[in-house]
C-alpha cells in the first residue's frame, strides 16, 4: 500500500518493448536505497515490481494489460517519474490509502496560474467520474490529491509549490495523460450498498 506522497522525481533511463510488455529501467537513488528482487515501487501511482537493482536504478516489467489502463506505454528514454516506495507497517498516511493499481488514464485539459498555487483541471472517463467527490481523494499520476471542484466529466485539483517542484505535475501540459487511482472506499462501498448487497449474509 502507498499513500500518495511521492517521494522522489525519477527519469526513464531505458526502454525494451516486447510483444505483450515492457521493460523499464528507472533512476531512482532515494527508492532504491536498501531495495531488494521483487519489492514494490510506485511508478507514476502504477505499483511495479523490482526486478533488478543497482547504483540507484531498478528494472520492472509492465504487462499489456497495465499498458492499457496506464500512462506508461507514453514514457520513453528521459521521461520524469513520480517514484515512491510502499508504506512501512506503523509509519504515517501521510496522504490517503493508494494501491497502486491505477482505475484509467486522464487528460490534462488547462493550467491556471496563481501567484502560490496552480489550478489544474482534468478530464476523466465517464465511468470513473461517480467516484470523485468534492473535496474528496484522488491520486493522479501517484500524487494524492484534494478534488477542488467535479464536473460531468472533470474534476479540478490546486497544487502547492512543493508538488509543482517535486512532482511531474509541475512539467506537464494540456493534453498530457495523467494515471487515476480513484479512492478504494468509495469503490467497496458501492459494491456492498449495489443491488445485490446482503444476499451472501447469514
Amino acid at each position: 500500500m502507498f499513500t500518495g506522497i511521492v517521494e522522489e522525481l525519477g527519469e526513464v533511463v531505458a526502454v525494451e518493448r516486447l510483444e505483450d510488455a515492457s521493460r523499464f529501467r528507472l533512476r531512482g537513488p532515494l527508492v532504491t536505497e536498501g531495495a531488494r528482487h521483487g519489492d514494490s515501487i510506485a511508478v507514476n501511482g502504477v505499483c511495479l515490481t523490482v526486478v533488478e537493482h543497482g547504483d540507484g536504478e531498478f528494472t520492472a516489467d509492465v504487462m499489456a494489460e497495465t499498458l492499457k489502463r496506464s500512462s506508461l506505454g507514453a514514457l520513453g528514454v528521459g521521461s520524469r517519474v513520480n517514484l515512491e516506495r510502499p508504506m512501512a507497517v506503523g509509519g504515517r498516511l501521510g496522504g490517503h490509502i493508494v494501491q497502486g493499481h491505477v482505475d484509467g488514464t486522464g487528460t490534462l485539459l488547462d493550467r491556471t496560474p496563481s501567484e502560490h498555487w496552480e489550478l489544474v483541471k482534468v478530464g476523466l472517463p465517464a465511468h470513473l467520474a461517480r467516484y470523485v467527490v468534492e473535496k474528496g481523494s484522488i491520486t493522479v499520476d501517484g500524487v494524492s490529491l484534494t478534488v477542488v471542484e467535479v464536473g460531468d466529466d472533470w474534476f479540478t485539483i490546486s497544487l502547492i509549490p512543493t508538488t509543482l517542484d517535486l512532482t511531474t505535475l509541475g512539467i506537464k501540459k494540456s493534453g498530457d495523460p495523467v494515471n487515476l487511482e480513484v479512492d478504494v472506499i468509495a469503490k467497496y462501498v458501492e459494491r456492498l450498498l449495489g443491488p445485490n448487497a446482503g444476499e451472501n449474509v447469514r
